[in-house]
């Protein structure tokens, strides 16, 4: 049978918005292995081999093929998959192939982000050179020094290296030149999708210049420079990785404080970031990005039905100060108080007299508040 698609891996459930991952040259999808998964909560990732590389074949591309034959082969791809608009995310080559992609096909792009690549990669003297001698020599005499290419001084990842070494030379050879050929410095003010560049500090084979290049072309653009880290920064300092692309496909937290606002009100918001610690920023961050930034933004339910559930489960599990907040935040999302009333009358049959004795305690207080005095 004759394969006609990249390898590739997908993760995270079928129905979420598409993510597609890009590999760096010599490299495979486990160059992803510790933020795929993590990014697979919320999206439906899928990340593909280099022809030649890991799981792909080594036919699909020969000599002198270009980062548009394989944009082609990822577009292929995704039609197989059943997806017609997805982010994309890709590291080096991996990167480029994205930008091919915002240029020659920003119908297809939600949004883009581009780790440790480049506009241009040098000229292509030198990569048809490495092409020439990799068809003649293999790949043994690269692989030997890809820690010094990919990472700073004393961090390896063995099966990336493995990874390296045991690609197809001509697939290999075909990917560079590609490499030589690719030069999109004259299209960047073009692209209309928003996009994310990200820099490895320590990275000797596309320094920040480059990806610096394009922030300043491309409308919009923003830019990430992480320190202590190299070329491989998905495998370095995925940590880093992940909070911008994290930023980049949900946007920042701002967005989901601007709602906690409109549900509990700015009283209470001030007081809990007047009371935020270093200690406690991170988990003000979680609340804001994830529970009012993605759950409630969610159009599927509107305010006023989120605001009985939430009474609900706050009455199941006894958090009486939590419900008194969100009987607040009932009232500010249109509940009348009959209503709150059914509400808590419902959780009597289901959650137990006693919890709904003591949430109608909490809650005849909240609205007694409201009462002229």
């Amino acid at each position: 049978m004759t394969v006609t698609h990249l390898n590739h891996r997908a993760e995270g459930a079928a129905s979420a918005t598409p993510l597609l991952l890009g590999p760096s040259l010599g490299t495979s999808l486990a160059l992803w292995d510790q933020v795929a998964p993590e990014l697979s909560a919320s999206h439906r990732v899928i990340r593909w081999d280099l022809p030649g590389h890991g799981g792909s074949a080594a036919d699909l591309i020969g000599p002198g093929a270009t980062v548009g034959d394989l944009a082609a082969l990822v577009l292929a791809l995704a039609d197989a998959l059943g997806v017609d608009r997805f982010a994309y995310a890709g590291v080096s080559l991996g990167g480029a192939v994205g930008l091919h992609l915002a240029v020659h096909h920003p119908e297809r792009l939600t949004s883009l982000a581009v780790l440790c690549s480049s506009a241009h990669f040098g000229g292509a003297a030198p990569w048809r050179e490495r092409a020439e001698r990799v068809r003649r020599e293999g790949l043994e005499w690269l692989a030997e020094s890809a820690d010094a290419r990919w990472f700073t001084p004393g961090f390896s990842v063995p099966e990336l290296v493995r990874d390296h070494r045991t690609a197809d030379p001509e697939a290999y050879a075909a990917c560079c030149d590609a490499l030589a050929a690719f030069d999109l410095r004259d299209r960047l003010a073009g692209i209309t999708v928003p996009t994310l560049l990200v820099a490895g500090r320590e990275d000797p084979a596309t320094p920040p210049a480059h990806l610096r290049e394009i922030a300043d072309a491309v409308p919009g653009a923003t830019l990430v420079e992480l320190p202590g880290a190299s070329h491989l920064a998905p495998a370095q300092v995925p940590g880093a990785v992940l909070a911008a692309l994290r930023t980049q496909l949900g946007g920042p937290p701002a967005r989901g404080l601007a709602v906690r606002r409109q549900v509990l009100g700015d009283t209470h918001v001030d007081r809990a970031q007047a009371r935020q610690t270093p200690f406690t920023a991170r988990f003000q961050d979680f609340i804001s990005r994830y529970a009012w930034g993605e759950i409630w933004t969610d159009p599927t339910l509107s305010h006023r039905e989120r605001s009985m559930i939430t009474l609900t489960a706050l009455v199941a599990h006894g958090h009486y100060d939590e419900l008194a907040m969100h009987v607040r935040a009932a009232r500010r999302n249109g509940l009348t108080p009959e209503e709150i009333g059914a509400v808590l009358m419902q959780t009597a049959v289901y959650c137990g007299v006693p919890a709904a004795n003591s949430a109608f305690a909490t809650a005849q207080r909240v609205l007694a508040e409201e009462e002229p005095g």
